[in-house]
């Protein structure tokens, strides 16, 4: 497949569009080049920037994904935007705006672009499979868990739109344009997707995140199937994840060392989907 004439994002139909659908974004600004634009909005938010802003990137030097893995996307390819935000809600519940981002995604993909998608615990969304979008959650630095940065939360998301196969940084990632996408418009998309989780967040902010997760269970890829998760402290176990609890975390019911039964809910660790079968899974 050929690479796609990439054009600029066009910032005043961008701000137009968006104009049209919400009033939630206080400012939207697009640059051509930053290291990363979740460490620009934390930056902003410790130096007391209001919720509302969205900060876009035509190109990431320093993108980081979860657990500090890189990202990189050829410029104009993708969708490299951070929002910032100052929620009401109690502050173990901030956990849970990742899952509200991932379904304001899914629901704007196929609305937009013609594409379903399923989202895979805790961040990623998936096309047939393969991660066309990775959404990370700032609460106390670019990608961490630490304190929060002045009551603020920073959202990332990295949708990957005109990518040819060459181009992907690994096999298990596609894009829309692979999927045959109904359009690779990026100001329609970030248009849409931004309007839509206002409205999102609004709900999740005057009601908490019941709502969210309701409509994050009914579009997932993880629950009920087996999965491998690897914990931040080196420790593995594997099961089958049953469910997502109320505050974000997901239950995986497995087997302990000596074969008992035990039921995990977990925090934070890197999950892979397994087949039924696959050697050295209890579940």
């Amino acid at each position: 497949m050929s690479t796609p004439t990439r054009t600029p994002l066009d910032r005043a139909a961008l701000r137009a569009l968006l104009s049209e659908k919400s009033d939630f974004w206080t400012e939207v600004n697009v640059v051509d080049v930053t290291g990363s634009t979740n460490e620009d909005l934390v930056d902003l938010a410790r130096r007391g920037g209001e919720q509302g802003r969205v900060l876009i990137a035509e190109q990431q030097s320093a993108g980081r994904g979860r657990l500090g893995r890189q990202w990189e996307c050829p410029s104009g390819a993708g969708l490299m935007m951070s929002v910032l935000l100052r929620p009401d809600r109690p502050r173990d519940e901030w956990g849970t705006l990742s899952l509200a981002a991932a379904v304001a995604l899914e629901e704007t993909l196929r609305a937009v672009a013609g594409v379903s998608a399923k989202l895979k615990w805790p961040n990623d969304v998936l096309i047939g499979g393969r991660k066309v979008c990775g959404i990370l959650a700032a609460v106390g630095g670019a990608g961490d868990e630490g304190e929060p940065i002045g009551g603020a939360v920073v959202l990332g998301l990295g949708l990957n739109v005109s990518l040819t196969e060459a181009e992907l940084p690994v096999p298990e990632a596609t894009s829309l344009l692979l999927e045959g996408a109904a359009t690779l418009e990026r100001e329609v998309i970030a248009a849409a997707f931004l309007a839509h989780f206002a409205a999102v967040y609004r709900t999740w902010n005057a009601s908490g995140p019941a709502h969210a997760i309701e409509r994050w269970r009914e579009y997932s890829a993880t629950l009920g199937r087996p999965v491998a998760v690897s914990f931040p402290n080196g420790r593995k176990v594997a099961g089958v994840a049953t469910d997502i609890a109320a505050d974000g975390r997901l239950v995986v019911a497995g087997r302990d060392g000596e074969g008992r039964e035990e039921v995990l809910t977990v925090a934070a660790g890197d999950i892979v989907h397994l087949r039924r079968g696959d050697r050295g899974v209890a579940y």
